[in-house]
């Protein structure tokens, strides 16, 4: 557990003009630069600044929100091991009676949305790139959406779609029945993962960066078990035999088209809004809780959205039109999530960057490795430079150093000097093997592409997007998906 407050110190601080300040000037005052752009403007209210509390330091077997106790004292964790059981049972009983139906489908499935779920752990890492949250709670978060909540769903969605098949007819609720009981139902499961992961171990939320990656952590878990049952599901109603073109059919279009605006991002919009109500202790109650009230709303809106049964017919243009309503659906999810990421992301950036720079050694960090270290961006840059010039070796040992300095960073953060000397300790061994590789200790500026060669590379961009789309439009239509 961490030993920082997070309503006492952390990315919502107020900034401090002069310069030469000590690490703990830094950490009693700093906020954040003005986010540029009419987007980040837009959820400017939300990262206002605040003065923080002093920092008590608390033990690493302990968590002082939650009262000092031991975790195998507090109720959350028995009941976080009790439901995460039931879950994995009853998920684990779903999965048998599909191997034992339908033995190749269902292997082909679980292969293919496990290599899917890849690329969204990796992302979740570079927004989760400075403080990094404890792999045991990350993994409770997966486990979390992927039994917990998607066992829940079962029974809960298929109880919300009688009622109303009795309050309507059976063709309303086959129709409005996922969106309009089954998106609440989903959210509020998966959002109660974010809950949970609160009253495990409340230190480790200490910014919104936190609450949306361990809400997209949840939602991942949840999507990539719902879309296994959803492709096992496509077999049993399409053929009944054990074929796997149902299952990449559903692979295709809740995986590649639908995945980025799908359980993932919703689930992180409302885990962004439980961080706000946690960690912002400089705002009233009801403001917290309107706030975290507003973006788990947002996350049921663009949910129901998603699951409406609105534009069904593709402006009536077939699979194209198909591919058209799924993109006019998703991208206004995606648009808000890289809106409110970016801006909690650029905070807790500046606040962390202030702890180095606080610092004033150029061995441990130089200006321009600073702002590359707060950038995913100017990181993945800079050890693209030190690969060109070192070969891969000087790539790892640029990404080496900006771990090791990323971990320092929290570590004055939190300011307890063993800590800090073992870091910087650690940074320094790996400039030194830096250095060894050839390597000047600072970076120099990146070498900007002409205009007609961004431009080239954007049409080519946009015709290999145009190209896959199509393709998989077809793919669908091949393999009986649509």
């Amino acid at each position: 557990m961490t030993s920082r407050d997070p309503s006492a110190s952390g990315p919502h601080s107020r900034p401090v003009p002069e310069s030469g300040r000590t690490p703990a000037d830094a950490r009693r005052a700093f906020g954040p630069r003005v986010i540029s752009g009419q987007l980040a403007r837009a959820f400017g209210w939300a990262f206002a600044w605040a003065r923080p509390a002093p920092v008590v330091p608390a033990t690493p077997t302990q968590d002082r929100a939650n009262g000092g106790q031991p975790l195998h004292l507090r109720p959350a964790f028995w009941v976080t091991i009790v439901l995460l059981g039931l879950g994995a049972y009853r998920i684990s009983a779903i999965v048998h009676r599909a191997f034992m139906a339908y033995p190749k489908a269902t292997a082909v499935a679980i292969g293919l949305f496990l290599v899917y779920a890849v690329p969204f752990v990796l992302l979740v890492r570079v927004i989760d790139y400075l403080e990094r949250e404890p792999l045991l709670l990350q993994v409770t978060a997966v486990a979390w959406g992927g039994f917990v909540a998607t066992s829940a769903a079962i029974s809960g969605s298929a109880a919300l779609q009688d009622i109303l098949a009795k309050l309507g007819s059976p063709r309303f609720a086959a129709d409005w029945g996922p969106a309009i009981g089954g998106a609440a139902l989903e959210e509020i499961l998966k959002v109660l993962g974010v809950v949970i992961i609160a009253l495990l171990a409340r230190s480790q939320i200490n910014s919104m960066v936190d609450g949306f990656v361990y809400g997209a952590l949840v939602g991942l878990g949840f999507q990539v078990v719902e879309d296994v049952v959803f492709a096992v599901n496509a077999v049993a109603v399409s053929s009944g035999s054990d074929q796997v073109g149902p299952v990449i059919g559903t692979f295709l279009l809740r995986g590649f088209l639908g995945g980025l605006w799908s359980h993932t991002l919703f689930t992180a919009l409302s885990g962004a809004g439980v961080a706000y109500f946690l960690v912002r202790r400089d705002r009233s109650l009801g403001a917290r809780t309107a706030v975290a009230a507003v973006l788990f709303l947002v996350a049921w809106g663009f949910h129901f959205l998603w699951n409406s049964p609105l534009l069904g017919d593709g402006f009536g243009y077939g699979i194209v039109g198909l591919i058209g309503v799924l993109l006019v659906k998703g991208i206004p999810a995606l648009l808000v999530g890289v809106v409110l990421i970016v801006a909690a992301e650029q905070r807790e950036a500046d606040y962390y960057a202030a702890m180095l720079a606080a610092l004033a050694d150029s061995r441990v960090a130089t200006p321009d490795e600073i702002r590359a270290l707060v950038s995913p961006l100017r990181r993945f840059a800079a050890r693209r430079r030190a690969r060109l010039r070192l070969g891969w070796a000087g790539g790892r040992a640029v990404r080496r150093l900006q771990r090791a300095q990323a971990r320092l960073a929290v570590a004055v953060s939190r300011d307890p000097a063993a800590e800090v000397t073992r870091r910087r300790r650690e940074v320094l061994t790996r400039r030194h093997h830096l250095l060894a590789l050839g390597l000047a200790a600072g970076t120099g500026p990146v070498r900007r592409a002409t205009v007609l060669t961004a431009a080239a590379t954007v049409l080519a961009e946009l015709a290999t997007v145009a190209a896959l789309v199509l393709g998989v439009g077809l793919a669908i239509r091949a393999f009986g998906g649509a």
